[in-house]
């Protein structure tokens, strides 16, 4: 009798497992490239051009500030010429040399406030351009993820896989994809969907008209006793 509900036990238990397995769909995955997605994206063009016109101005700026320590030092070098002249002169009071001293000194300290400014500048730029720039990465790819995840579901997906990643050995994680199961190429286009029209092209620049300024290349600017 034992044997016998031991066996209708196991029968009902393998039904319920065939049954379960039954129920589950089999796994249908899709792949896409989220890197060719976010590269090919009208927003990310449009954000990369907005990201070097702002590089361009901040460097304009920089140049500004690096012209102004420039004075400075050319201002420094004609105090510490007249220090020099007024200390070795045998006629020039203590006065006269104490004041040549401090003028000097006084330049000096401006110099190493600009300097200052300079470096303040440059590195609230940078980390203002970063904070812009990683902000804008996780709005887009959100929204490219829910697009993917749309099309997916849409295809009966049961998973979507992004295949632009590497593993720790910098080798691709996929060594055979089949075609037919990347859908790039389909997000793409439904994320360019919205793409404004093309601007007519602007006028040629003058001939022999100054390039603007290479972004990211800092200007110059030599102080004197301070590190640059």
């Amino acid at each position: 009798m034992n044997k016998v509900l031991r066996l209708l036990i196991s029968l009902a238990a393998f039904g319920s497992f065939a049954l379960l397995s039954q129920a589950q769909p089999a796994p249908k995955v899709f792949v896409i490239d989220m890197q060719k997605l976010y590269e090919g994206h009208y927003k990310t063009e449009e954000n990369t051009a907005k990201l070097r016109v702002d590089e361009q101005k901040a460097q304009v700026e920089l140049e500004r500030l690096s012209k102004e320590g420039n004075a400075l030092v050319e201002k420094y070098k004609e105090l510490a010429e007249a220090f020099e002249s007024t200390r070795n002169s045998p006629v020039a009071s203590n006065e006269a040399k104490a004041k040549a001293e401090r003028d000097a000194q006084e330049k000096m300290q401006e110099i190493e406030r600009k300097q200052q400014d300079v470096q303040v500048f440059r590195r609230n730029v940078e980390q203002q351009l970063q904070q812009r720039l990683r902000s804008f990465q996780e709005f887009i790819l959100e929204e490219i993820g829910k697009v993917a995840t749309d099309i997916a579901k849409k295809k009966g997906a049961t998973m979507v896989i992004d295949k632009s990643g590497r593993t720790i050995s910098g080798i691709s994680a996929f060594i055979y994809l089949d075609p037919a199961y990347d859908i790039t190429e389909e997000v793409l286009k439904e994320v360019n969907k919205d793409r404004p029209a093309a601007p007519a092209p602007a006028a040629a620049s003058k001939a022999g008209a100054a390039p603007a300024p290479a972004a990211g290349e800092a200007p110059a600017v030599t102080f004197p006793g301070t590190k640059k």
